[in-house]
């Protein structure tokens, strides 16, 4: 009954509080208020809708490939056998009825809401009568009735796939206004607000890269139900609070103890998320304080250049001074050292450039800071991007920033791009849904009561139209290849009301004009004097009494620019990368002539690039020409004397990282030698 009448009230408060947090200055728009109209963001929406989702949901539900949805079906009592495939399989096709949900709230595709019916009545059908779900479990149990193992194994990422249920099931709550999906994560939510109740301390902290932090804030948000709030707040205070903890899963310390970014990248990252989330809820300042701390440390010592994060295949933390073993813990897919960042053996899980980007985005929201909308950018055109190929149809796992087919061992993760990445195909379903949950992050509206002046916040850059009750405005522009973005207002508040522009932070010497003027950054005065615009890095603000037809043009000068790494960086020392506007350039054999190694290319100082529109395949991108030096080649020995002859020019072609990988096996570089 009292999941009936949680739902009955959900029916009539559709899109409503899941928008509010009590204590984040900027909130989200609604779904399907933003519409890509062309240009770069208008593709990936169609390559995620036309290539990525109609291959994955083939993907798993074919047995032979995956048993992701086969596992369902066993659980379920609908299929015969045993679960296959990684513990959490669960979260990956949660993963991708997300997504799914996120493109039908877009486009109201009936063969994407028809799968979707198909596959939650599946789900329904397999969960436990006290809201346990979690087929490897399940299945087993009806192997052996009577018998449970239910969250005993804290690596069987129970928690982790509940937690990409809430998300899923909130998303496709609010995008088909269905509450079939929801009514199985609140039996969930429920389940686990009882287990913690119940459980002893070492039971209790049995979870596993912390998806679940965020499924249970959104779900609050959904149902406004303080239980799920009171449940993710004890989740962080219980971690670290018994001596089995690890490094590895950032519970050894409590979480309150921690100010730097450690451990294992995808489950920091989604820890960090789920403790901002829970700071937007509660305003706990101590939290936002250790959540400061770490981003610190991580966006000055330990994120590459690309937005990846996670350097080491293997580390250990911390790095004791004592080599006491009980006090060293290998690490996987670790943040290193400060300034450790290996370039052809760099992890940089596409998972944890993802939560990468999920925690800025919500320290946006939380402070209305441009510096977060930077790094989420810098994270999505690069690092999250090149883990899919331009078609939509293969993946990375791990995404280095360098690659030499005369490497002389195998990486644990290598060989290119695959379909179906048969260990951990966590990554795929995982860029699905952020690929077609990206026009959310667009735009943000100021929170009544926390912010001076109410407005729309401009955070990422893109053709679109962005459609609520009380504005309308459409944006036109070729970014990230050319920086000119033009806002047109066709309906706006008659009362003074601010439009916030990210002035981006490796901008330099941006314009920005109101119907042809420069603008103003107060209320406007007849006769007011132009205002500089903020420095890079920070919102340009324009308050005024707005009409419908006003046109806002705001130009990002876009050279490429030569970038060096701090000296304390020793992979990096004496070369440098190129970035153009947000986008990071590589070099890719493909575009060198056969008998020219990469390894023999170097940039001059005062190298100067040119963009030059290109495709691969059928996709547009802006390519960068230029001047460089030809060293000598090596001699393949370990040693050898420094080569006096006289280098001499070439001709180059850049082209962007996300988009390596793309014509067949090759060789690719972002850091390249600097020649003066």
């Amino acid at each position: 009954m009292r999941q009936f009448l949680i739902l009955l009230l959900l029916a009539s408060t559709l899109h409503l509080q899941a928008q509010k947090s009590s204590h984040a200055v900027l909130k989200s728009t609604d779904m399907n208020a933003v519409k890509w109209t062309g240009g770069f963001w208008a593709e990936r929406f169609a390559i995620t809708h036309d290539s990525i989702l109609p291959r994955l949901w083939r993907i798993y539900n074919d047995p032979h490939i995956s048993h992701a949805f086969t596992n369902f079906r066993i659980a379920a009592g609908l299929d015969t056998g045993s679960h296959q495939g990684p513990p959490f399989h669960d979260g990956d096709f949660y993963k991708l009825l997300e997504a799914m949900a996120a493109v039908y709230a877009v486009t109201k595709d009936k063969d994407l809401d028809e799968k979707m019916d198909a596959a939650i009545t599946v789900i329904a059908k397999c969960q436990r009568p006290d809201g346990y779900i979690h087929t490897p479990v399940l299945i087993e149990e009806r192997k052996n009735p009577g018998k449970t193992t239910a969250c005993e194994d804290r690596l069987n990422f129970e928690t982790y796939n509940m937690g990409h249920l809430m998300t899923a099931a909130c998303v496709h709550y609010r995008a088909t206004g269905k509450t079939t999906l929801l009514a199985v994560a609140i039996k969930a939510a429920d389940y686990l607000a009882a287990f913690y109740r119940r459980s002893s301390p070492e039971l209790a902290r049995n979870a596993i890269c912390p998806s679940h932090y965020m499924g249970i804030v959104e779900l609050y948000r959904t149902t406004g139900n303080p239980v799920y709030l009171d449940l993710a707040k004890n989740l962080i205070d219980i971690r670290g609070l018994v001596n089995n903890g690890t490094d590895d899963n950032q519970d050894r310390t409590p979480f309150r103890k921690q100010y730097t970014a450690m451990g294992h990248a995808v489950r920091a990252n989604y820890l960090y998320a789920g403790v901002a989330d829970v700071v937007a809820e509660t305003g706990d300042d101590s939290l936002h304080h250790n959540l400061d701390a770490i981003w610190t440390d991580l966006t000055e010592h330990k994120l590459y250049i690309t937005g990846g994060c996670g350097a080491l295949y293997d580390g250990v933390s911390p790095d004791a001074i004592s080599y006491s073993p009980p006090d060293i813990q290998q690490v996987h897919q670790a943040y290193g050292r400060d300034y450790q960042l290996p370039n052809t053996t760099a992890h940089n899980e596409t998972c944890a450039n993802i939560g990468n980007m999920l925690w800025n985005w919500r320290m946006l929201q939380l402070t209305g800071k441009a510096q977060y909308a930077d790094i989420l950018e810098q994270s999505l055109y690069n690092s999250v991007l090149s883990g899919v190929s331009l078609d939509g149809d293969r993946y990375f796992y791990t995404n280095p920033l360098r690659a030499s087919r005369d490497f002389p061992y195998n990486l644990r993760w290598s060989g290119g791009r695959e379909e179906y990445i048969s260990l951990s195909n966590c990554c795929p379903p995982n860029l699905a849904r952020t690929l077609a949950e990206v026009s959310d992050y667009a735009y943000s509206f100021s929170t009544p009561g926390l912010t001076p002046n109410p407005g729309v916040y401009v955070n990422l850059y893109g053709s679109n139209t962005l459609t609520t009750p009380s504005i309308e405005l459409t944006q036109q522009t070729n970014y990230p290849w050319d920086g000119k973005i033009t806002l047109l207002i066709k309906k706006i508040p008659a009362a003074s009301y601010s439009i916030f522009l990210r002035i981006p932070g490796w901008s330099k010497n941006a314009t920005l004009t109101i119907n042809g003027k420069p603008a103003l950054n107060t209320t406007h005065t007849p006769g007011a004097a132009p205002a500089n615009l903020p420095a890079p890095g920070s919102y340009a603000q324009l308050t005024r009494y707005w009409k419908a037809g006003d046109t806002i043009v705001l130009d990002l000068p876009m050279p490429a620019t030569l970038i060096e790494a701090n000296p304390l960086v020793e992979e990096t020392r004496g070369q440098v990368a190129i970035r153009r506007g947000p986008v990071v350039y590589c070099l890719e054999s493909p575009d060198l002539d056969s008998n020219t190694p990469l390894t023999s290319i170097a940039i001059p100082a005062n190298a100067s690039f040119h963009p030059v529109p290109t495709t691969i395949g059928n996709n547009h991108l802006t390519a960068l020409e230029g001047s460089v030096r030809l060293l000598p080649k090596s001699s393949g020995h370990l040693y050898q004397e420094l080569s006096k002859q006289t280098p001499i020019s070439a001709n180059i072609r850049l082209i962007p990282y996300y988009a390596w990988a793309n014509r067949g096996p090759s060789d690719m570089s972002v850091w390249l030698p600097l020649y003066r």
